[in-house]
């Protein structure tokens, strides 16, 4: 069995993949950049459980993780997709001493990727207390993830699946960075909170008009202008927001 590549302390000297660390003035990134351990990011592997207090912040460099609501009954509808431009777990820094209620979602790997940058929970806390730039670039991260979450439960309850369906291929795009990715009916169904019969009609229905092909659990973004004009008005809204964060702009809570 491949033994788990852990190597602890990125070089100080290179930006980081993740475009957060990578946005920290060199000085602060100097002084994070020991505090992290380099690990792979595996398809389906799930990097925060229901229920379980969070350990680690994880700082993707590639590839992307969602992030699902998890129900009594077991239902699972995703609610955040994270890649490179931000971090996932940064909900632990509202419980300071590790013993409050941990949420009950499910952080999960959906694109895998060779580097993440994952970063202990404690540490974590301690660059916040800093008030620092990393406190500040975080903030604002914080901010855009919310409004992230609070446009996917809008998108969920008022936009047709297509139109959802075509907003995930785009952000999928957004952090993949190539036009085809892995991508099954099962958690495509999960995503939206539909039945697997229904997926097949929506994508099938995406395919015909030329916008992406699927098959054999692998989707090919063929026409990316299409695919943003079949999409809803929340990609772009979303897209805004995570812009802003590593621009130094405070997001605006103006209607685009």
């Amino acid at each position: 069995m491949a033994k788990r590549r852990l190597i602890t302390g990125p070089s100080t000297r290179q930006p980081s993949t993740n475009l957060l660390l990578a946005a920290l003035p060199a000085a602060d990134y100097a002084r994070i950049a020991p505090l992290l351990a380099t690990v792979p990011l595996k398809l389906q592997e799930p990097i925060h459980k229901p229920g379980e207090a969070i350990r680690h912040v994880y700082f993707p460099g590639g590839g992307f993780c969602s992030v699902l609501t998890v129900l009594e009954d077991g239902t699972m509808v995703e609610v955040a997709t994270i890649g490179r431009e931000g971090a996932v777990g940064v909900s632990a820094i509202f419980d300071g001493d590790g013993d409050g209620t941990a949420p009950r979602s499910l952080s999960m790997v959906q694109a895998a990727s060779d580097t993440c940058f994952r970063m202990p929970v404690e540490l974590f806390r301690q660059e916040m207390d800093r008030r620092g730039a990393f406190y500040e670039l975080l903030a604002r991260y914080t901010q855009a993830l919310l409004g992230l979450i609070m446009q996917s439960t809008a998108c969920n309850a008022v936009h047709t699946v297509e139109q959802r369906l075509a907003r995930w291929f785009l952000m999928a795009h957004d952090r993949v960075g190539t036009d085809s990715f892995p991508l099954t009916q099962e958690f495509v169904a999960m995503m939206l909170g539909v039945a697997r019969p229904t997926v097949t009609i929506v994508a099938g229905t995406l395919q015909k008009a030329g916008l992406i092909t699927y098959q054999r659990g692998h989707v090919t973004v063929l026409d990316r202008e299409k695919l943003e004009a079949a999409s809803c008005e929340c990609y772009r809204t979303v897209a805004g927001l995570l812009k802003n964060v590593t621009s130094g702009r405070r997001s605006s809570s103006k209607p685009r």
